[in-house]
């Protein structure tokens, strides 16, 4: 069984074949082609296979992460887009949360919504809260707005009225409605996206989610037609932000799903890598070309929250764009490899803006004008002008050196070696105030924790971010620079439901909790029906629960089995547990009741946990650059020393480096600072023990 794992990411895109039956393991890198994705994708397949010597023919099996959904809401490149809601509603997208993101900024905006007002129509209609219906779907206002829509050219729509969790009535009539009138418009109805209180969450994710949604139909369309004939016949699925796999059919429906794609693959591998080495307490750090993505595994598996943000201002809650569905929990930053670095104000100031993949860094020499991150790595020594990429691309250190002496150096009156530190620098601050937001600022103790360190440029810097949190312990896993494309070999299909029902946790709510998770399990039928998957059901479900009179709530785990008369106080007690391992204490005896109920179907047969790193050490052929050593700029000794250059590929498990040194691999290169130590493990892992930690 031969399977391709593929990760497009911003600047580059990561392809890992595993063939089960000869135990190997594979991996590429190559340049994202951003007009014409399937390029990049169908490139990558040739040379895969051809290292492998197999046709397209004998895949069984392509595992799928993609950032289009995030692009395409970042850039607001989505589609035309209308929303239908309840009239004297139809601000709410505008108005959002009256919660200021920056409480001292007095010139601050809002998150702009997807949308503009103008795109925003009225229907007569009203539900309560309880499902009643206070007002009946008023037929000449349906009509009213649908002519609107006929009349904006539309090619999406979506309807979120007002209680429509509840009560969904409403929506499904008026979606029949338009898609009678407008038969090629794809509509999503907010009772199906997120069925959840909170109007604008609910609001917002629904609108999202049509916005995408033929962004996504169109894309992997492509892909797939571009794959057909290319030869190929296998089986495609698309990674979640959950961290699970669905099918194409599902990824269309629900494209809002998938906005986390590649960064919740990575978390994926990072677990795998934890549990592989015993550890299950690990912090995950993955830079690559265009972001950094921080998370966090614990108890051995990914840390999973029910609404993020998109599009948000220096990870400040409230200033993005809330999005109502399973993420994996995830700070992300504009700081990858590609980030612009200029002078400003006489400062150094790196990111969000990127170079990406085309033109890319100035070193990369494909049209380039402006110093990156990898251009102030490479002037500092880090990198192998002569075998990046194993080879593959030639950088420019010259030019390099030109582009920062002109964009910083010159401007503040630096050295190009000191504007070059000054870049780096910048960068692991931006970074380090990331983890701190997942570590620290969520109750975990950074000095408790390992990290593992992925992507292109996670492990040049990883030994750094860690020395400054206090993290004993980095761990580079074998092939780290395609580690989210290796996370998505050990993924299995999941599909996640919930809803908003708010029950207080007493005794006589037995039968309603019984027929809550009675009805999730029906909701969650044909999409596992969808995955035509003979794999084993394995079913989590749970609760977001809160004392009564309080705002928000936090995630509990409930036990499976019979729902019995005990099942309430059970609840309360795995509440009270959770509520104190976060806030260090517990209420007992107030009253606590759940607000979203949710049950996660986990389905296995497609993640390969025999993907060992063993298999992957030796593929390919190419072993490192050949150099001793090479001068590069460590404070910590001094300034430029000459640090041992390693071959990743030669190192035997138990083996033992000190830094200063650079350790080698094609897709990327891992800097070990003076006084740290590294060594192999018995699974091929990259073990850092670092000074002071």
């Amino acid at each position: 069984m031969i399977r391709i794992a593929f990760d497009i990411g911003g600047t580059f895109t990561d392809f890992v074949l595993h063939d089960a039956e000869r135990e190997v393991l594979r991996v590429g890198k190559i340049p994202t082609t951003p007009q014409h994705l399937e390029a990049a994708v169908l490139e990558g397949f040739d040379a895969i296979l051809a290292a492998h010597d197999a046709a397209p023919g004998a895949v069984t099996t392509l595992l799928h992460a993609t950032t289009i959904a995030t692009n395409a809401i970042l850039e607001r490149k989505g589609n035309r887009t209308a929303l239908l809601t309840t009239e004297g509603f139809r601000d709410v997208l505008i108005i959002g949360r009256q919660k200021r993101y920056d409480t001292n900024n007095m010139h601050l905006d809002k998150p702009a919504p997807l949308i503009a007002r103008r795109h925003i129509f009225e229907a007569s209609e009203r539900v309560a809260a309880d499902g009643s219906v206070v007002a009946p779907l008023e037929p000449a206002s349906l009509e009213k707005a649908i002519a609107a829509l006929k009349a904006g050219d539309y090619e999406a729509v979506a309807i979120a009225f007002l209680h429509a969790y509840a009560n969904p009535a409403h929506e499904i009539a008026a979606r029949r409605a338009i898609e009678a009138a407008l038969p090629g418009v794809a509509v999503s109805v907010s009772h199906e996206v997120s069925p959840k209180f909170r109007e604008y969450e609910r609001t917002n994710t629904t609108v999202a989610n049509a916005y995408v949604r033929r962004i996504v139909d169109r894309y992997l369309a492509s892909l797939t037609e571009a794959l057909g004939g290319r030869g190929f016949r296998s089986s495609l699925y698309i990674m979640q932000s959950n961290g699970g796999l669905v099918t194409p059919e599902l990824a269309q429906a629900f494209p809002v799903r998938i906005v986390e794609s590649g960064p919740a693959a990575g978390v994926l591998m990072c677990a795998s890598v934890g549990r592989e080495e015993g550890l299950e307490h690990v912090l995950t750090f993955d830079m690559g070309g265009t972001t950094a993505k921080l998370g966090a595994v614990d108890e051995g598996e990914p840390a999973i929250t029910q609404t993020f943000e998109v599009d948000g201002i220096d990870n400040r809650r409230y200033s993005g764009l809330p999005l109502n569905v399973p993420a994996v929990e995830l700070v992300e930053i504009g700081a990858g490899g590609g980030s612009i670095a200029v002078a400003n104000r006489g400062l150094i100031k790196v990111g969000p803006e990127s170079a990406g993949a085309d033109p890319g860094p100035i070193c990369y020499a494909q049209g380039g004008t402006r110093p990156t991150i990898t251009d102030a790595n490479l002037v500092l020594g880090y990198l192998d002008p002569d075998w990046f990429l194993g080879g593959v691309m030639r950088l420019d250190p010259a030019a390099a050196r030109a582009g920062i002496e002109a964009h910083v150096a010159r401007p503040l009156g630096l050295g190009v070696d000191e504007a070059a530190w000054g870049i780096h620098s910048v960068a692991n601050s931006n970074m380090e105030r990331a983890m701190r937001i997942v570590s620290i600022e969520r109750g975990r103790d950074p000095r408790r924790y390992a990290m593992v360190a992925f992507g292109g440029a996670g492990p040049l810097h990883a030994a750094r971010l860690a020395r400054t949190l206090g993290v004993p312990k980095v761990i580079v896993p074998v092939g780290a620079g395609v580690g989210s494309a290796i996370g998505l070999l050990t993924a299995d299909a999941k599909i996640d439901v919930s809803i908003t029902r708010i029950v207080p946790l007493n005794e006589e709510q037995t039968a309603t909790i019984r027929t809550i998770f009675a009805d999730l399990e029906a909701r969650a039928a044909p999409d596992l029906a969808n995955l035509a998957s003979s794999g084993e059901v394995r079913w989590r479900r749970g609760a977001y629960m809160r004392y009564q009179g309080q705002g928000y709530e936090i995630r509990v785990e409930l036990p499976l089995g019979e729902i019995g008369a005990d099942f309430p106080a059970v609840a309360v007690a795995a509440f009270e547990a959770a509520y104190k391992m976060v806030y260090g204490y517990a209420d007992s005896g107030a009253r606590v009741e759940a607000i979203d109920w949710f049950l996660v179907a986990t389905v296995s047969g497609l993640g390969e946990r025999g993907a060992t790193a063993r298999q992957l050490i030796g593929q390919g052929g190419t072993t490192g650059s050949g150099r001793a050593s090479r001068r590069a700029y460590f404070p910590e000794a001094g300034g430029f020393v000459d640090a041992a250059v390693v071959d990743r590929y030669a190192l035997k498990p138990g083996e033992r480096v000190r830094g200063p040194a650079l350790i080698e691999e094609r897709e990327s290169t891992t800097v070990l600072l003076p006084g740290d130590m590294a060594h192999v493990t018995e699974n091929g892992h990259l073990m850092i023990d670092i000074l002071g930690g």
